[in-house]
C-alpha cells in the first residue's frame, strides 16, 4: 500500500494526472473519469469533484459511494473498482442536489454524466454531448389528448432519411433530452447502416400504469396516435412497425407482439421486466418472483409468434434481471418467433442500451450491418 507522503506527492499520477489535487493548475488540466487496471481483470476509476463534500451516484449498478477529501483542499475524490466492460450512468449528489460531472465531456442530460470503461465497446453514431448541451428535437410534433388514456401528451415524429417504417420509441422524452436518439439514427441512416425510418417519440405519462401487461395503451396507439402520424404530413409506413422498449417498455412491447400481434410483429427489446406480475410493485424484492412473471405463462401456451421478428438485449452485468430474460428469450423462440439475443456492457441502464437500440431496430428491418 502506499504511503500517505508519497501520495501527497505522487497525487493522482498513476491516473495521468499531473499537479498537486486542488491547484489551479490541475483543475485545468484534469480530466476525469480516468480508469487503470485494478489486476483482477476489471479496472479502478478515479472521479473528482471540486466543492464541497459529496457522493458519486451510479444508475442501477452501485450504491452512492463517498468522496474523500484530499488534505484541505477542494478536491474531493473516490477510487471506484468497476468490472470489465461497464458503461454506466452517473452523477454527484451534494445536499439535496445532483450535479453531471464537469470534468467529463460525456453528459446524459444536464445533471447525469456517462462513463465508461476502457474495454466497453464504442457506441457508433451516438455523439458526446456535453451536460449543458441543448439537444436538437423534431420539427413535427402531435399533440394528443386521448380518450383511451386519459391525459395530454406531446409526440415529436422525426423522419430519418426522409422517412419509412415507424419506429416507435417508448419512454420517447429520454431519447429526446437524455439521449440524443434523432442525431444517432441520422447517423446511422446517413452510414447505410439503418434504412430510412420515422421515429416517433412516444413519452409516459404513468410508466408503471402504462408499460405493462394491459391493452390500453395498445389500443390507444392503434386507434388513436397511428391515424394522428398519418395525418401529420410525414412520410410513415405504418405497415411496418417496430416498437422498441426498455426495461418496462420492453415488457410492454413484448406484450403487444402477443396480443396485438396484427398491429406489432417487430420488436428491438433491451433489459425487459420480464419479472413483472400484477402484484410485483408491492413486494419488498419485485424480482424475487416467478421467473419469466406473467409473460413466461402466456409463451408456455405456446402461442403462434412465427410473424414475429424480436431482437433482446440485457446488460451483462444485470445479474438478477438474466434468469427472466433467458427464460423469456427461450419461450419466445419455441414460439416460432425469429429472434436475437445480445448482451451489452452495461447494467440497468440506458447509456447502456444505445447501440443495441440502434442495431436492433436495422435488424427488425432486415438491415443487419450494425454489429
Amino acid at each position: 500500500m502506499r504511503g500517505l507522503a508519497a501520495e501527497m506527492t505522487d497525487g493522482f499520477a498513476e491516473f495521468g494526472l499531473s499537479g498537486t489535487p486542488g491547484t489551479d493548475g490541475f483543475w485545468a488540466a484534469a480530466k476525469t473519469p480516468a480508469s487503470i487496471p485494478s489486476g483482477d481483470g476489471g479496472w479502478l476509476t478515479l472521479f473528482l469533484w471540486r466543492g464541497s463534500e459529496a457522493s458519486v451516484g451510479f444508475e442501477s449498478w452501485s450504491e452512492p459511494v463517498p468522496l474523500c477529501r484530499w488534505g484541505d483542499s477542494d478536491c474531493w475524490y473516490a477510487q471506484v473498482p468497476m468490472p470489465a466492460r461497464l458503461r454506466v450512468t452517473y452523477q454527484f449528489l451534494a445536499g439535496d442536489a445532483a450535479y453531471a460531472d464537469p470534468l467529463n465531456p460525456v453528459g446524459a442530460g444536464g445533471d447525469r454524466s456517462i462513463a465508461a470503461t476502457p474495454d466497453a465497446p464504442p457506441q457508433p453514431h451516438w455523439p458526446a454531448v456535453g451536460a449543458d448541451a441543448v439537444l436538437p428535437v423534431p420539427l413535427t410534433r402531435i399533440r394528443w389528448a386521448s380518450a383511451r388514456l386519459g391525459g395530454r401528451r406531446t409526440v415529436r415524429v422525426h423522419p430519418a432519411g426522409g422517412g419509412g417504417p415507424v419506429v416507435l420509441l417508448l419512454d420517447g422524452d429520454d431519447w429526446l433530452y437524455l439521449h440524443p436518439a434523432m442525431t444517432a439514427f441520422d447517423s446511422a441512416v446517413a452510414s447505410g447502416e439503418m434504412p430510412p425510418v420515422t421515429l416517433v417519440f412516444l413519452p409516459a405519462r404513468d410508466r408503471a400504469a402504462e408499460f405493462v401487461c394491459r391493452p390500453e395503451l395498445w389500443e390507444a396507439v392503434r386507434d388513436e396516435l397511428l391515424p394522428l402520424v398519418a395525418e401529420s404530413g410525414v412520410p410513415a409506413d405504418l405497415e411496418r412497425l417496430v416498437v422498441a422498449g426498455q426495461s418496462l417498455g420492453g415488457l410492454s412491447a413484448l406484450y403487444a407482439a402477443l396480443e396485438f400481434p396484427e398491429l406489432v410483429s417487430r420488436v428491438a427489446c433491451q433489459s425487459g421486466s420480464f419479472w413483472w406480475t400484477p402484484d410485483a410493485m408491492d413486494l419488498t424484492d419485485p424480482l424475487g418472483g416467478p421467473v419469466g412473471g406473467v409473460v413466461a405463462e402466456r409463451l408456455r401456451e405456446r402461442p403462434d409468434l412465427s410473424g414475429l421478428r424480436i431482437a433482446f438485449d440485457v446488460g451483462e452485468h444485470e445479474t438478477r434481471m438474466l434468469p427472466h430474460c433467458e427464460l423469456t428469450e427461450t419461450l419466445t423462440e419455441q414460439a416460432g418467433a425469429t429472434v436475437r439475443v445480445s448482451r451489452s456492457a452495461s447494467d440497468h441502464d440506458r447509456a447502456g442500451w444505445r447501440h443495441a437500440l440502434l442495431r436492433d431496430v436495422a435488424w427488425t428491418l432486415a438491415l443487419g450491418r450494425l454489429s
